[in-house]
Protein backbone atom coordinates (compact mmCIF):
# COMPACT_ATOMS: atom_id res chain seq x y z
CA UNK A 1 0.00 0.00 0.00
CA UNK A 2 1.50 3.33 -1.06
CA UNK A 3 1.35 6.66 0.78
CA UNK A 4 -1.62 8.94 0.08
CA UNK A 5 -1.75 12.72 0.39
CA UNK A 6 -4.52 15.32 0.53
CA UNK A 7 -3.58 17.94 -2.08
CA UNK A 8 -6.82 19.90 -2.32
CA UNK A 9 -9.43 20.97 0.22
CA UNK A 10 -12.66 22.89 -0.22
CA UNK A 11 -15.61 23.80 1.98
CA UNK A 12 -18.99 25.47 1.68
CA UNK A 13 -19.79 27.44 4.86
CA UNK A 14 -21.95 25.52 7.30
CA UNK A 15 -25.26 26.78 8.69
CA UNK A 16 -28.22 27.85 6.55
CA UNK A 17 -28.07 28.88 2.87
CA UNK A 18 -31.66 29.17 1.74
CA UNK A 19 -30.95 29.78 -1.94
CA UNK A 20 -28.60 26.80 -2.42
CA UNK A 21 -29.43 23.08 -2.26
CA UNK A 22 -27.31 20.60 -0.35
CA UNK A 23 -25.91 19.18 -3.57
CA UNK A 24 -25.09 22.69 -4.82
CA UNK A 25 -23.10 23.23 -1.64
CA UNK A 26 -21.21 20.02 -2.32
CA UNK A 27 -20.45 21.12 -5.88
CA UNK A 28 -19.21 24.45 -4.52
CA UNK A 29 -16.80 22.60 -2.21
CA UNK A 30 -15.56 20.31 -4.99
CA UNK A 31 -14.77 23.23 -7.27
CA UNK A 32 -12.94 24.97 -4.44
CA UNK A 33 -10.89 21.81 -3.78
CA UNK A 34 -10.05 21.50 -7.49
CA UNK A 35 -8.84 25.10 -7.54
CA UNK A 36 -6.77 24.44 -4.41
CA UNK A 37 -5.08 21.47 -6.09
CA UNK A 38 -4.73 23.16 -9.50
CA UNK A 39 -6.81 20.45 -11.19
CA UNK A 40 -9.83 20.11 -13.47
CA UNK A 41 -12.81 17.86 -12.80
CA UNK A 42 -11.77 15.70 -15.76
CA UNK A 43 -8.55 14.87 -13.88
CA UNK A 44 -10.39 13.05 -11.06
CA UNK A 45 -10.21 9.29 -11.55
CA UNK A 46 -12.68 8.10 -8.87
CA UNK A 47 -14.99 9.64 -6.27
CA UNK A 48 -16.69 8.67 -3.03
CA UNK A 49 -19.33 10.78 -1.31
CA UNK A 50 -22.42 10.77 0.83
CA UNK A 51 -25.46 12.69 1.97
CA UNK A 52 -28.20 11.71 4.40
CA UNK A 53 -30.91 14.18 3.40
CA UNK A 54 -29.96 15.74 0.06
CA UNK A 55 -29.94 12.87 -2.40
CA UNK A 56 -27.23 10.69 -3.87
CA UNK A 57 -23.80 12.25 -4.07
CA UNK A 58 -23.05 10.84 -7.53
CA UNK A 59 -25.67 13.17 -9.03
CA UNK A 60 -23.07 15.94 -8.59
CA UNK A 61 -21.72 14.93 -12.01
CA UNK A 62 -24.71 16.75 -13.56
CA UNK A 63 -23.08 20.02 -12.51
CA UNK A 64 -19.40 19.03 -12.44
CA UNK A 65 -19.32 17.25 -15.79
CA UNK A 66 -20.22 13.92 -17.37
CA UNK A 67 -16.75 12.41 -17.52
CA UNK A 68 -17.71 8.81 -16.80
CA UNK A 69 -15.86 8.88 -13.48
CA UNK A 70 -16.70 5.99 -11.10
CA UNK A 71 -18.60 7.69 -8.26
CA UNK A 72 -19.58 5.54 -5.26
CA UNK A 73 -22.28 6.65 -2.82
CA UNK A 74 -21.42 6.19 0.87
CA UNK A 75 -23.89 6.00 3.77
CA UNK A 76 -22.62 5.43 7.32
CA UNK A 77 -24.60 7.75 9.58
CA UNK A 78 -22.58 10.57 11.14
CA UNK A 79 -19.43 8.68 10.12
CA UNK A 80 -20.31 9.02 6.43
CA UNK A 81 -17.58 11.60 5.83
CA UNK A 82 -14.90 9.55 7.54
CA UNK A 83 -16.00 6.49 5.59
CA UNK A 84 -15.87 8.40 2.28
CA UNK A 85 -12.31 9.46 3.06
CA UNK A 86 -11.33 5.90 4.01
CA UNK A 87 -12.74 4.58 0.74
CA UNK A 88 -10.89 7.17 -1.34
CA UNK A 89 -7.69 6.55 0.59
CA UNK A 90 -7.91 2.80 -0.01
CA UNK A 91 -8.50 3.38 -3.73
CA UNK A 92 -5.31 5.42 -4.11
CA UNK A 93 -3.17 3.42 -1.67
CA UNK A 94 -3.96 0.22 -3.58
CA UNK A 95 -2.48 1.68 -6.73
CA UNK A 96 -5.74 1.50 -8.66
CA UNK A 97 -5.93 5.30 -9.02
CA UNK A 98 -3.62 8.31 -8.68
CA UNK A 99 -6.30 10.93 -7.96
CA UNK A 100 -9.50 10.50 -5.95
CA UNK A 101 -12.23 12.69 -4.49
CA UNK A 102 -13.86 12.33 -1.06
CA UNK A 103 -16.86 14.57 -0.61
CA UNK A 104 -20.01 15.00 1.44
CA UNK A 105 -22.86 17.46 1.80
CA UNK A 106 -26.25 17.82 3.43
CA UNK A 107 -29.18 20.15 3.97
CA UNK A 108 -31.26 19.07 6.96
CA UNK A 109 -34.62 20.42 8.03
CA UNK A 110 -34.73 22.59 11.12
CA UNK A 111 -35.26 20.69 14.38
CA UNK A 112 -33.87 17.42 15.68
CA UNK A 113 -32.90 14.48 13.49
CA UNK A 114 -35.92 12.23 12.93
CA UNK A 115 -34.55 8.69 12.96
CA UNK A 116 -36.74 5.71 12.04
CA UNK A 117 -36.57 2.71 14.43
CA UNK A 118 -36.96 0.21 11.57
CA UNK A 119 -33.81 1.56 9.92
CA UNK A 120 -31.83 0.45 12.97
CA UNK A 121 -33.50 -2.93 13.48
CA UNK A 122 -35.66 -1.70 16.38
CA UNK A 123 -39.40 -2.11 17.05
CA UNK A 124 -41.84 0.79 16.80
CA UNK A 125 -42.29 0.94 20.59
CA UNK A 126 -38.68 2.06 20.93
CA UNK A 127 -39.51 5.24 19.07
CA UNK A 128 -42.81 5.69 20.87
CA UNK A 129 -40.99 5.87 24.21
CA UNK A 130 -38.85 8.73 22.92
CA UNK A 131 -35.58 6.82 22.78
CA UNK A 132 -35.06 7.55 19.09
CA UNK A 133 -34.61 11.17 20.13
CA UNK A 134 -30.85 11.41 20.30
CA UNK A 135 -30.84 14.30 22.76
CA UNK A 136 -32.39 11.98 25.35
CA UNK A 137 -29.88 9.20 24.74
CA UNK A 138 -26.87 11.50 24.93
CA UNK A 139 -28.17 13.07 28.14
CA UNK A 140 -28.61 9.67 29.77
CA UNK A 141 -25.15 8.57 28.67
CA UNK A 142 -23.34 11.67 29.96
CA UNK A 143 -25.34 11.60 33.22
CA UNK A 144 -24.00 8.14 33.90
CA UNK A 145 -20.45 9.13 32.89
CA UNK A 146 -20.50 12.21 35.12
CA UNK A 147 -21.55 10.16 38.12
CA UNK A 148 -18.92 7.49 37.49
CA UNK A 149 -16.01 9.86 36.87
CA UNK A 150 -16.73 13.09 38.73
CA UNK A 151 -17.46 15.42 35.81
CA UNK A 152 -19.32 18.64 36.69
CA UNK A 153 -21.91 20.59 34.72
CA UNK A 154 -19.47 23.48 34.70
CA UNK A 155 -17.08 21.36 32.63
CA UNK A 156 -19.89 20.65 30.15
CA UNK A 157 -20.32 24.41 29.90
CA UNK A 158 -16.61 25.01 29.38
CA UNK A 159 -16.66 22.72 26.35
CA UNK A 160 -19.47 24.74 24.77
CA UNK A 161 -17.89 28.07 25.71
CA UNK A 162 -14.66 27.02 23.96
CA UNK A 163 -16.58 25.86 20.90
CA UNK A 164 -18.33 29.20 20.40
CA UNK A 165 -15.11 31.11 21.09
CA UNK A 166 -13.35 29.12 18.35
CA UNK A 167 -16.33 29.36 16.02
CA UNK A 168 -16.22 33.15 16.22
CA UNK A 169 -12.77 32.93 14.56
CA UNK A 170 -13.85 30.54 11.79
CA UNK A 171 -15.14 31.61 8.39
CA UNK A 172 -16.96 28.34 7.71
CA UNK A 173 -18.67 28.11 11.15
CA UNK A 174 -22.41 28.66 11.59
CA UNK A 175 -22.30 30.10 15.12
CA UNK A 176 -19.97 33.08 14.88
CA UNK A 177 -20.67 34.70 18.27
CA UNK A 178 -19.11 33.88 21.62
CA UNK A 179 -21.42 32.73 24.43
CA UNK A 180 -20.34 33.15 28.04
CA UNK A 181 -20.36 30.31 30.57
CA UNK A 182 -23.20 31.64 32.71
CA UNK A 183 -25.48 31.96 29.68
CA UNK A 184 -24.66 28.41 28.62
CA UNK A 185 -25.29 26.91 32.06
CA UNK A 186 -28.52 28.85 32.67
CA UNK A 187 -30.02 28.37 29.20
CA UNK A 188 -33.23 26.31 28.77
CA UNK A 189 -32.67 22.66 29.63
CA UNK A 190 -33.19 20.30 26.71
CA UNK A 191 -32.36 17.00 28.39
CA UNK A 192 -30.77 17.15 31.84
CA UNK A 193 -27.88 17.97 32.23
CA UNK A 194 -27.58 19.45 28.72
CA UNK A 195 -28.88 22.93 27.91
CA UNK A 196 -29.65 24.21 24.43
CA UNK A 197 -26.14 25.65 24.00
CA UNK A 198 -24.58 22.25 24.72
CA UNK A 199 -26.09 20.58 21.64
CA UNK A 200 -25.19 20.90 17.98
CA UNK A 201 -27.95 21.38 15.41
CA UNK A 202 -28.74 19.71 12.08
CA UNK A 203 -27.29 22.05 9.49
CA UNK A 204 -26.14 22.53 5.91
CA UNK A 205 -22.73 22.47 4.29
CA UNK A 206 -20.37 20.68 1.95
CA UNK A 207 -16.74 19.56 2.02
CA UNK A 208 -14.44 18.08 -0.62
CA UNK A 209 -10.94 16.64 -0.39
CA UNK A 210 -8.71 15.57 -3.27
CA UNK A 211 -6.34 12.68 -2.61
CA UNK A 212 -3.24 11.82 -4.61
CA UNK A 213 -0.52 9.21 -4.68
CA UNK A 214 2.93 10.44 -3.70
CA UNK A 215 4.07 10.10 -7.32
CA UNK A 216 1.19 12.22 -8.61
CA UNK A 217 1.64 14.80 -5.86
CA UNK A 218 5.31 15.27 -6.79
CA UNK A 219 4.45 15.34 -10.47
CA UNK A 220 1.97 18.16 -9.83
CA UNK A 221 4.22 19.98 -7.35
CA UNK A 222 1.23 20.04 -4.99
CA UNK A 223 1.12 21.07 -1.32
CA UNK A 224 0.23 17.72 0.24
CA UNK A 225 -0.65 16.53 3.73
CA UNK A 226 -0.01 12.83 4.29
CA UNK A 227 -2.75 10.51 5.49
CA UNK A 228 -0.80 8.48 8.04
CA UNK A 229 -3.67 6.07 8.69
CA UNK A 230 -7.45 5.70 8.73
CA UNK A 231 -9.46 3.20 10.77
CA UNK A 232 -13.21 2.53 10.84
CA UNK A 233 -14.75 0.23 13.46
CA UNK A 234 -18.24 -0.86 14.47
CA UNK A 235 -19.41 -1.65 18.01
CA UNK A 236 -18.21 -4.73 19.91
CA UNK A 237 -20.37 -6.81 22.32
CA UNK A 238 -21.85 -5.07 25.39
CA UNK A 239 -21.04 -1.55 24.22
CA UNK A 240 -23.47 1.27 25.08
CA UNK A 241 -24.26 3.12 21.86
CA UNK A 242 -26.91 5.24 20.18
CA UNK A 243 -30.37 3.58 19.91
CA UNK A 244 -29.31 0.63 22.08
CA UNK A 245 -32.45 -0.48 23.93
CA UNK A 246 -30.63 -1.40 27.16
CA UNK A 247 -27.24 -1.22 28.86
CA UNK A 248 -25.39 -4.44 29.59
CA UNK A 249 -24.48 -5.34 33.17
CA UNK A 250 -21.02 -6.24 31.92
CA UNK A 251 -19.27 -3.24 30.40
CA UNK A 252 -18.05 -3.95 26.90
CA UNK A 253 -15.70 -2.25 24.47
CA UNK A 254 -16.31 0.92 22.47
CA UNK A 255 -16.05 1.46 18.70
CA UNK A 256 -14.08 4.68 19.23
CA UNK A 257 -11.50 2.90 21.37
CA UNK A 258 -11.12 0.21 18.72
CA UNK A 259 -10.79 2.72 15.86
CA UNK A 260 -8.38 4.92 17.79
CA UNK A 261 -6.06 2.06 18.73
CA UNK A 262 -6.05 0.74 15.17
CA UNK A 263 -5.30 4.18 13.73
CA UNK A 264 -2.43 4.84 16.13
CA UNK A 265 -0.94 1.40 15.55
CA UNK A 266 -1.13 1.79 11.79
CA UNK A 267 0.45 5.25 11.92
CA UNK A 268 3.19 4.10 14.29
CA UNK A 269 2.56 6.93 16.77
CA UNK A 270 0.65 7.50 20.02
CA UNK A 271 -1.72 10.08 21.51
CA UNK A 272 1.24 12.01 22.93
CA UNK A 273 2.40 12.78 19.35
CA UNK A 274 -0.82 14.55 18.30
CA UNK A 275 -0.62 18.35 17.96
CA UNK A 276 -4.26 19.17 17.12
CA UNK A 277 -7.43 17.08 17.36
CA UNK A 278 -10.99 17.23 16.08
CA UNK A 279 -13.35 15.05 18.14
CA UNK A 280 -17.03 14.30 17.60
CA UNK A 281 -18.99 16.75 19.77
CA UNK A 282 -22.64 16.13 18.99
CA UNK A 283 -23.06 17.64 22.43
CA UNK A 284 -20.66 18.80 25.15
CA UNK A 285 -20.59 15.43 26.87
CA UNK A 286 -19.52 13.67 23.68
CA UNK A 287 -16.32 15.70 23.44
CA UNK A 288 -15.54 14.92 27.08
CA UNK A 289 -16.08 11.18 26.71
CA UNK A 290 -14.23 11.05 23.41
CA UNK A 291 -11.16 12.70 24.91
CA UNK A 292 -10.71 9.56 26.99
CA UNK A 293 -11.95 7.04 24.41
CA UNK A 294 -9.36 8.30 21.92
CA UNK A 295 -6.59 7.87 24.47
CA UNK A 296 -5.74 11.50 25.19
CA UNK A 297 -6.53 11.32 28.91
CA UNK A 298 -7.99 9.02 31.54
CA UNK A 299 -11.68 8.98 32.46
CA UNK A 300 -12.27 11.82 34.88
CA UNK A 301 -9.14 13.78 33.94
CA UNK A 302 -11.24 15.99 31.67
CA UNK A 303 -12.35 18.03 34.68
CA UNK A 304 -8.79 19.25 35.21
CA UNK A 305 -8.00 19.49 31.51
CA UNK A 306 -10.87 21.90 30.84
CA UNK A 307 -10.25 23.92 34.02
CA UNK A 308 -6.62 24.43 32.99
CA UNK A 309 -7.43 25.25 29.36
CA UNK A 310 -5.46 22.35 27.93
CA UNK A 311 -7.85 21.94 24.97
CA UNK A 312 -7.77 25.61 23.95
CA UNK A 313 -6.06 26.68 20.71
CA UNK A 314 -3.03 27.68 22.78
CA UNK A 315 -3.26 24.65 25.08
CA UNK A 316 -1.43 21.34 25.30
CA UNK A 317 -3.87 19.62 22.91
CA UNK A 318 -6.13 21.99 20.94
CA UNK A 319 -9.49 20.26 20.40
CA UNK A 320 -12.09 21.31 17.81
CA UNK A 321 -10.22 24.41 16.70
CA UNK A 322 -13.01 25.53 14.33
CA UNK A 323 -15.71 25.17 16.98
CA UNK A 324 -16.62 21.57 16.14
CA UNK A 325 -20.21 20.47 15.63
CA UNK A 326 -21.37 22.81 18.41
CA UNK A 327 -20.37 25.91 16.43
CA UNK A 328 -20.57 24.54 12.89
CA UNK A 329 -23.68 22.38 13.14
CA UNK A 330 -23.87 18.87 11.75
CA UNK A 331 -24.74 18.24 8.11
CA UNK A 332 -24.26 14.47 8.30
CA UNK A 333 -22.57 13.87 4.94
CA UNK A 334 -20.10 16.72 5.39
CA UNK A 335 -19.38 16.78 9.12
CA UNK A 336 -16.60 14.20 9.32
CA UNK A 337 -14.86 15.71 6.29
CA UNK A 338 -15.04 19.15 7.90
CA UNK A 339 -12.81 17.80 10.65
CA UNK A 340 -10.27 16.65 8.06
CA UNK A 341 -10.52 19.99 6.24
CA UNK A 342 -9.77 21.81 9.49
CA UNK A 343 -6.73 19.65 10.21
CA UNK A 344 -5.43 20.18 6.67
CA UNK A 345 -5.72 23.94 7.19
CA UNK A 346 -3.98 23.72 10.56
CA UNK A 347 -1.11 21.58 9.25
CA UNK A 348 -0.67 23.90 6.28
CA UNK A 349 -0.62 26.93 8.59
CA UNK A 350 -3.77 28.40 7.04
CA UNK A 351 -5.92 28.59 10.18
CA UNK A 352 -5.89 32.38 10.39
CA UNK A 353 -7.18 33.69 13.73
CA UNK A 354 -7.70 30.12 14.97
CA UNK A 355 -4.29 28.82 13.88
CA UNK A 356 -2.53 26.68 16.47
CA UNK A 357 0.68 28.66 17.13
CA UNK A 358 3.02 25.70 17.65
CA UNK A 359 3.23 24.75 13.95
CA UNK A 360 1.34 21.44 14.29
CA UNK A 361 2.72 18.44 12.44
CA UNK A 362 0.20 15.73 13.41
CA UNK A 363 -3.58 16.17 13.15
CA UNK A 364 -6.14 13.71 14.53
CA UNK A 365 -9.81 13.48 13.67
CA UNK A 366 -12.55 11.30 15.13
CA UNK A 367 -16.16 10.97 14.05
CA UNK A 368 -18.86 8.85 15.68
CA UNK A 369 -22.16 7.77 14.18
CA UNK A 370 -25.28 5.79 14.98
CA UNK A 371 -25.86 3.02 15.78
CA UNK A 372 -22.31 2.80 17.08
CA UNK A 373 -19.42 3.15 14.68
CA UNK A 374 -16.36 5.37 14.64
CA UNK A 375 -13.81 6.57 12.10
CA UNK A 376 -10.40 7.97 12.97
CA UNK A 377 -7.97 9.63 10.54
CA UNK A 378 -4.43 10.75 11.36
CA UNK A 379 -2.70 13.32 9.16
CA UNK A 380 1.01 14.18 9.13
CA UNK A 381 2.87 17.13 7.71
Amino acid sequence: MSDVYIIGAGIHPFGRTDHRSGRDQGVYAVRQALDDAGLEWSDIQCAYGGSAASGSADIMVNELGLTGVPFINVANGCATGGSSLASAQYAVASGAYDLALATGFDKHDRGAFNADPKSYGLPEWYGQTGMMLTTQFFALKIQRYMQLHGISRRTLGLVAEKAFRNGAKTDHAWRRSEVDLDTILNAPMINDPLTKYMFCSPAEGGVALILASEKKMRELGADGVKIANIAVRTRPPNSFEVFQPAISIEEGGKPTVLASKAAFEGAGIGPEDVDVAQLQDTESGAEIMHMAENGFCKDGDQEQWLAEGRTEITGKLPVNTDGGCLACGEPIGASGLRQIYENVQQLRGRGGARQVPTQPKVGYSHVYGAPGLAAVAILQR
